[in-house]
């Protein structure tokens, strides 16, 4: 049974659900159900935010989607994510969010789906996705050391990190990802961008192993990993492909760049500083999936 927990309600306040997908993967890694409580709770004192979380994959009661302003999945993709079940049913739900303005953003293997099934939607709501031999999803360490001039990358420091970082991303227009464009419809950003060295292209990769030519033949290329779009009449999303392991929820600098990018979609004011929160250890440990 899915799980529903929600704050209370905070008067003129922007509404963001934080939905969690199923447990999968060993322990500490996608910790989607401990990782949307972790959020929350980082939100929790943030001026103007109302953080709902929503465990275990799509509600049983869709009443928590009423009047939101962002909705954020952080769940298992391709033909098993949540957003495509019940015969385009949901993705016909959300596309209607999307129209009217909800800010969605999808996290990790969240940003995956199978091109003929959800591809334009995703290219739609948040610019592009994850597809099965175009992106790969290598485990590495990139540094993020320069970023471009967005709400999303207030307060955020330079950072390096290991993860399972995605990159090529399938993006509308056959964009590379890596610089920012506007195109008919929409505003691109990279947010999170970084040079693979050439073992990382040359694999091995998570699955399938690889390498893959058009990977290696991209060498020298810088890479997003993070990026945001801002639609017409205002409306935004964003793609994130790390989340990999849920102890990076720790550092400072990973966690703050993912929080903002969740108050831009609300179209709440992320401060001059960025989105300030501390987490300890013992909130890392908590809530994990009995794996």
């Amino acid at each position: 049974m899915t799980l529903l927990v929600a704050s209370v309600a905070l008067a003129d306040a922007k509404k963001i659900v934080l939905v969690a997908g199923k447990p999968s993967h060993p322990p500490r890694m996608h910790e989607f159900n401990a990782g949307v409580q972790l959020l929350a709770k980082c939100l929790e004192d943030v001026a103007e935010i109302d953080a709902h979380f929503v465990l275990n994959g799509w509600p049983d009661d869709e009443s928590v989607f009423d009047d939101a302003d962002a909705v954020v999945f952080f769940m298992d993709g391709g033909g098993r994510h949540e957003v495509v079940q019940e015969e385009g049913r949901r993705l016909a739900m959300i596309d209607q969010w999307a129209s009217r303005g909800v800010g969605l953003g999808f996290m990790h293997y969240g940003v995956e789906v199978l091109a003929d099934q959800a591809g334009d939607h995703f290219k739609r709501w948040i610019g592009g996705h994850y597809e099965h031999m175009h992106s790969c999803n290598p485990i590495w360490e990139p540094s993020f050391t320069a970023f471009a001039d967005h709400v999303v990358t207030r307060g955020v420091e330079p950072f390096q990190i290991k993860d399972e970082w995605y990159f090529n991303m399938r993006f509308v227009a056959d964009l590379s990802g890596n610089e920012p464009t506007k195109t008919e419809s929409i505003q691109f950003v990279p947010i999170l961008v970084a040079t693979p060295p050439d073992e990382v292209r040359d694999g091995p990769y998570v699955y399938p192993k690889g390498p893959y030519p058009h990977i290696q033949a991209a060498k020298g290329r810088a890479e997003t990993m993070m990026w945001t779009v801002e639609r017409a009449g205002g409306r935004r999303g964003f793609g994130f492909t790390g989340g990999h392991f849920h102890d990076n929820w720790g550092n400072d600098a990973f966690r703050k760049v993912v929080l903002n990018a969740i108050v831009w979609i609300a179209k709440a004011e992320v401060p001059p500083q960025g989105i300030e929160s501390t987490v300890i250890p013992e909130q890392l440990d908590a809530n994990l999936d009995p794996k």
